[in-house]
């Protein structure tokens, strides 16, 4: 595949991991620089020597994390990948850094040419809050049957109008979206809601998780899900669940852009997510 026409543009696409406990999203809002597409952009200039937007595979909100927000921008500097990443990393804060820089086709969009998107919500639990794993899992004192949160989690999978699973603060156009995978996994004290779906509307994984909590709870039936879905309506859902374990693993694109790994799984939640999804039937 042939990079661009124009010698003088380039497009690059990047891998950013962040921890977004100190951050208010995301995305740039009016005069509001805590947010971490400001940090990136912010380096990403100082690097290139010239201003840089990013465009990236899918924003996030306030207090989740991304272990492979996959960005694009353009720009006339000639950089190869080592000193991208080194260069940016070295202008980025601690709770920021890429993890690899690509020169790709200007055909590349790093949200329109995704696939789909991938989650993972953690669950810890315990009825003592630990203080090592503060703002990286959610604590929950109560006992959660996740035999039960993966059952009631299958009636979500496939195409819906996620209406009432999004926020009311939600701009989205079309609350119409495909879950691909909703699999819940148990390692030891910790469960793992992983979802993939073509794309998510906003806290629309914090609402899922949310109502499956309850189920898991036996707070409401396993048929709760459905029929909060079925009812397209917000106020009949649960409460949206804290961002503190919730984690943005990464897009899919098609393999004719040759990118690095793009979905990627941060070390907190390896382990849990290597073992067997629980099975259900519905």
């Amino acid at each position: 595949m042939s990079i661009k026409a124009d010698p003088a543009t380039r497009r690059v696409a990047i891998s950013v991991e962040y921890d977004g406990t100190e951050y208010r999203g995301w995305q740039v809002q009016k005069h509001d620089t805590q947010v971490v597409q400001s940090q990136v952009e912010k380096a990403l200039s100082q690097i290139a020597d010239e201003p840089v937007q990013v465009t990236c595979s899918g924003r996030t909100d306030s207090g989740v994390h991304a272990s492979s927000q996959v960005c694009h921008f353009d720009t006339q500097a000639e950089r190869d990948p080592y000193n991208w990443v080194m260069g940016v990393n070295t202008q980025l804060p601690n709770d920021v850094s890429l993890s690899w820089a690509k020169e790709v086709d200007t055909s590349f969009h790093a949200r329109f040419s995704a696939l789909s998107r991938q989650y993972v919500y953690l669950i810890q639990l315990s009825g003592i809050r630990r203080a090592l794993l503060r703002n990286q899992v959610t604590f929950t004192h109560k006992e959660l049957d996740a035999q039960l949160m993966a059952q009631a989690g299958r009636w979500l999978v496939g195409t819906h109008d996620f209406n009432a699973y999004r926020s009311t603060q939600c701009q989205a156009k079309t609350s119409v979206r495909t879950l691909m995978q909703l699999n819940v996994h148990q390692h030891d004290d910790v469960i793992a809601v992983h979802v993939e779906a073509n794309g998510f509307l906003q806290n629309m994984v914090r609402n899922i998780v949310g109502v499956l909590t309850a189920i898991g709870a036996r707070e409401a039936s396993v048929d709760w899900s459905r029929n909060v879905l079925d009812s397209k309506d917000r106020t009949q859902g649960g409460v949206t669940a804290p961002p503190d374990g919730l984690y943005f693993l990464g897009p899919t694109y098609h393999s004719e852009f040759d990118l690095p790994e793009t979905v990627r799984v941060p070390q907190i939640a390896r382990d849990i997510l290597r073992t067997d999804p629980l099975e259900c039937s519905l």
